[in-house]
């Protein structure tokens, strides 16, 4: 029986991958919908869920790839690559009104701005208080802290270890999942109720799944939109911190 699970999952991985993730939201909405009532979106805790399932299978096989290290459910590790997900993030932002999206004008690119440097600083600072001090592992930290994306890309292009990097994912993912829960709850305080706001709101934060969530629990028709210059952000992260704020991190730590 476990050679015949073994064989179905190394021959239809990833459609094995997409029924398990299928069977993960199946039971998210409905956990989000009764138990939170509505206030965490089920995308927070099928991310939740996902993490747990994750810690289970790298505990049971000693690996280092969650649940992917299972044979049955090895098509998860290709699902959640990087290919699927930069599909993914791109096709979201084909929703868009280009006409709503020139509406975040000037006041979008300096949200876009801080919301890539303010993360930043604070993933350094952590880094510091848990005694990192090397400006590879404080920048990869930091550009984790501004998304799990960035935090890895970052990582590989400067030689960052393995144990860092994934520290960085784990920045980012949390980060997550605390933008999903709170924008709902926020959005009546700060106006998050039209496209514009939306945008700047997805530039200030960053996190694309995040603001996925947090929207499509507070309005889904907001979700391009903020979506849109979460994706943004993405790139430019990528873009700016393995190169300049790598150098201005490396300046500031050249003493130590």
């Amino acid at each position: 029986m476990i050679d015949m699970f073994t064989r179905l999952g190394t021959a239809e991985g990833l459609i094995i991958a997409f029924a398990t993730i299928g069977v993960i939201m199946w039971v998210s909405y409905p956990l989000s919908r009764y138990l939170s009532f509505g206030r965490i979106h089920g995308s927070a805790i099928a991310i939740m869920i996902g993490l747990a399932l994750a810690f289970v299978g790298g505990t049971m096989t000693g690996g280092q790839r969650g649940l992917a290290d299972i044979p049955f459910f090895a098509g998860v590790g290709l699902m959640g690559g990087a290919m699927l997900r930069d599909f993914a993030i791109v096709a979201t932002a084909f929703e868009v009104d280009v006409a709503h999206a020139k509406k975040a004008g000037v006041i979008g690119a300096v949200a876009l701005v801080i919301g890539t440097i303010l993360p930043f600083i604070v993933g350094v600072l952590a880094g510091l208080a848990f005694g990192y001090r090397d400006a590879v592992s404080l920048t990869t930290l930091g550009a984790g802290a501004v998304t799990y994306i960035v935090g890895p890309v970052t990582g590989t292009a400067i030689g960052a270890s393995s144990p860092v990097i994934a520290l960085s994912i784990a920045i980012g993912v949390l980060k997550a999942v605390i933008v999903m829960i709170v924008t709902p709850i926020v959005a009546p305080l700060v106006r998050l109720d039209n496209p514009r706001a939306a945008m700047i709101f997805g530039g200030i934060t960053g996190t694309v799944s995040g603001v996925s969530g947090g929207l499509a629990a507070t309005d889904r028709r907001l979700v391009p939109y903020g979506s849109l210059t979460a994706t943004f952000h993405t790139g430019f992260g990528c873009l700016v911190a393995p190169s300049i704020l790598f150098f201005i991190v490396r300046l500031f730590t050249q003493g130590e």
